[in-house]
């Protein structure tokens, strides 16, 4: 028998299959597993007679982990029909599992996501370990996939399309509790022990069993897609999913398109309709673009590429957060939620404990869904204690400065932070222009001053940009980067300059959005397209939520640091909106009531009427295309600057920082990925058409010529 699956039959007659790939730590549904499963069905189908029943568990840390994700990404367009050939193999086996005529359990004794679950789901009864870092679920979704080995098709038949299709388009993975909850599970347990002793009770109690969708007289859950009350939901379906997805997406439609089609069919045919989409999207480019981001250039940051090799790795126990605003506040929680004593301190106690509320808040909402006890909120809010005195930073190894954009204020608030905290403290900023360069000057050991870029709002943002200064040493870099793994954000390390990477490509968007304002292009039109390109948010909504009047004191502050270095900030058509807007119509964004967008209390905002008049809109629109275009392409051509001029110095920062940074369209993978799928060399020639109508901003740069003249990709 092959290494990949051990058969192990037991006096009782229960057969033990224990899921162990050779040379990997986790097992993967390649062709090792797909040849040791057809071995493994051959001995069971030849012994079925002497066999009570049969236990799938596995000897990794983890159950199962899907889909050989190097085999998929692989895949192409010519290589449709065998891979359609091999998924259906691959079914066969499953279905051949479970209707062996036997009882098949599924002792689940860590993760067991994609491919895996989908095996747990070929068992007719299905035990997990209640273990914090087991995790169940089909999250095929978010590589731009869909569940191909069954997945859909049992899942529907299971819980009923109704109930399936969350599951199944937001790819959530599930704590065992919450499985058991849903009925996808059948028992929890509290140790691998009982996982077996259990598995072998129930097959022993249940030698007749079969899947519900077997047994004679199934019917659906909550009725067939013709049945009144889910046709009703289904007429509204396609409509909310569009709505979401902005047609960027073509995963969460097919698993739509598999999963309502699939109910009205037999099994067989459910299942080859869910191979043939699954096919499709496998072959496609943008599971490609998103395999790559997020998974393999994601794993390679949390690996440590960017992380300096030689200190070792250090936790922080106690860190100090200077200003209890939105930023800092949001810094504290995350901080606390890792389990880190925080010290928050603002100009008074009573700003503090402001700040402070917001952890409260969010504690509040955990609280109510069940999702924490009282006495963990308690002991959470604990961690956090509010001053106004920087003394109270004593015994901290890491101080944050959280405070306004303004160099002399922050220069203040860190000489003192660091003069109270330990000798050997990280002092970092949470600047999100400021080159760190320039702030260090103000502490008296600039080796240990960094920058740790923060997203807002922090609770749910998942990545932190470290910005190495000049001075910044590599015991200060790693440990940085330890703290961002440590609060569980995804870090990025880039070197210092203006705006560093994420706020300087964040800026060519609003920016760009604001010029086509400005050139009569209508609002709804840029705030449309932004969100059918992929953007999260439109670049006028953007702009109201940082605030016009900051967007203008960043331009002020660098006017005037330049100026010390004898130059220039370069003109760009978006400063004369912004300066109208607050200058002449007094609406600098959502927090003063008002920018682009009207903020009705309790109502939803809605795009301000006077807008048409303010910047008058043109009769000509430009096609959609080119509103999609000037929004992206500006976005990865400043990426490509930032590679250029060494500010970023991996891809995979690139890509996965704008992204999880700025929200760059994720169905491309990143802004460099968005160059790859394009064609460097027909990105070259669309960038050139637009620099000619739109501006040397557009202008491709050096690397990105280099990179067309000879046939390289980022």
């Amino acid at each position: 028998m092959s290494q990949a699956i051990r058969y192990e039959a037991g006096a009782d007659g229960i057969v033990l299959l224990t899921l162990d790939m050779p040379g990997q730590s986790a097992n993967t549904m390649n062709a090792t597993y797909r040849a040791a499963m057809a071995e493994t069905l051959e001995r069971l189908e030849a012994e079925r007679e002497q066999i009570a029943g049969v236990i799938l568990t596995s000897a990794k840390k983890t159950f199962f982990a899907g889909g050989d994700l190097n085999e998929l990404v692989a895949v192409t367009r010519a290589d449709a029909e065998p891979f359609f050939r091999m998924v259906q193999l691959l079914k066969q086996q499953l279905r051949r599992l479970e209707t062996l005529g036997k009882p098949v359990v599924a002792a689940i004794n860590g993760s067991a996501l994609g491919g895996g679950w989908e095996i747990c789901l070929a068992c007719q009864h299905r035990i997990a370990l209640d273990a914090p870092d087991v995790q169940l679920g089909l999250p095929e979704v978010t590589l731009g996939l869909l569940p191909g080995g069954g997945g859909i098709v049992r899942t529907v038949r299971l819980l009923g399309i109704e109930k399936a299709l969350p599951f199944l388009l937001e790819g959530k993975k599930l704590r065992p509790r919450e499985a058991l909850k849903a009925g996808l599970l059948h028992e929890v347990v509290g140790s691998r022990e009982a996982l077996l002793s259990q598995a072998r009770t129930w097959i022993l109690a249940n030698p007749e069993a079969t899947q519900p969708w077997d047994a004679k007289g199934y019917k659906l859950p909550g009725g067939t897609p013709s049945h009144p009350g889910v046709a009703q939901m289904l007429a509204i379906a396609p409509a909310m999913l569009q709505d979401k997805t902005k047609g960027c997406f073509p995963a969460p439609e097919k698993i739509l398109c598999a999963a309502v089609e699939g109910a009205q069919v037999d099994f067989a045919t459910a299942e080859l309709i869910e191979t043939r989409y699954f096919t499709e999207l496998a072959t496609g480019q943008v599971a490609k673009n998103m395999i790559g981001a997020f998974w393999f250039q994601l794993n390679e940051i949390n690996a440590g590429r960017s992380r300096p090799s030689a200190p070792e790795r250090r936790q922080v126990g106690k860190v100090g957060v200077l200003g209890a605003g939105m930023m800092g506040a949001g810094i504290a929680y995350v901080s606390a939620a890792a389990g880190v004593e925080v010290v928050l301190k603002d100009v008074s106690v009573e700003a503090a404990e402001k700040g402070k509320a917001y952890s409260a808040g969010l504690l509040d909402k955990k609280l109510s869904r069940g999702h924490l006890t009282a006495d963990e909120r308690e002991a959470f809010l604990a961690r956090i204690r509010t001053t106004n005195d920087e003394a109270d930073f004593a015994g901290c190894d890491l101080v944050i400065e959280a405070v306004f954009e303004n160099r002399e204020l922050k220069g203040r608030v860190t000489a003192a932070a660091e003069a109270a905290a330990l000798p050997d403290a990280v002092i970092a900023s949470n600047t999100s222009t400021l080159p760190i360069t320039g702030l260090a000057r103000a502490v008296q050991h600039p080796e240990r001053f960094v920058g740790l870029h923060f997203f807002s709002p922090v609770d749910k943002m998942p990545l932190v940009e470290i910005i190495r200064g000049e001075q910044t040493s590599d015991e200060t870099l790693a440990r940085a980067f330890d703290f961002v793994q440590q609060i569980r954000k995804t870090p990025i390390v880039v070197n210092d300059s203006r705006g560093f990477f994420t706020s300087r490509v964040f800026g060519t968007y609003t920016n760009e959005g604001l010029a086509m304002l400005g050139e009569g292009v209508s609002a709804a039109m840029i705030e449309n397209q932004a969100r059918q390109a992929g953007m999260p948010v439109g670049p006028l909504a953007v702009s109201d939520e940082v605030s016009l009047s900051l967007m203008a004191h960043i331009r002020a502050q660098t006017r005037a640091d330049l100026a010390e270095e004898g130059k220039s900030i370069p003109e760009h058509p978006a400063f004369v909106v912004i300066d109208a807007m607050l200058e002449r119509h007094q609406r600098p964004g959502k927090a003063a009531g008002g920018g682009f967008y009207d903020y009705p209390a309790g109502g939803r905002k809605q795009l301000w009427p006077g807008l048409k008049e303010a910047f008058a809109e043109s009769a000509q629109q430009p096609q959609a295309q080119e509103v999609r275009d000037r929004l992206l392409f500006i976005q990865a051509i400043e990426t490509v600057r930032c590679l250029e001029e060494g500010v970023l110095t991996s891809v995979a920062d690139a890509n996965i920082g704008s992204v999880f940074g700025i929200g760059f369209a994720a169905w491309s993978g990143g802004a460099l990925q968005f160059i790859n799928q394009y064609g460097v060399a027909r990105f070259v020639a669309r960038a050139r058409e637009l620099a000619e109508r739109h501006g040397e901003r557009f202008a491709p740069p050096s690397l990105l010529l280099d990179k067309a003249a000879t046939g390289g990709q980022f």
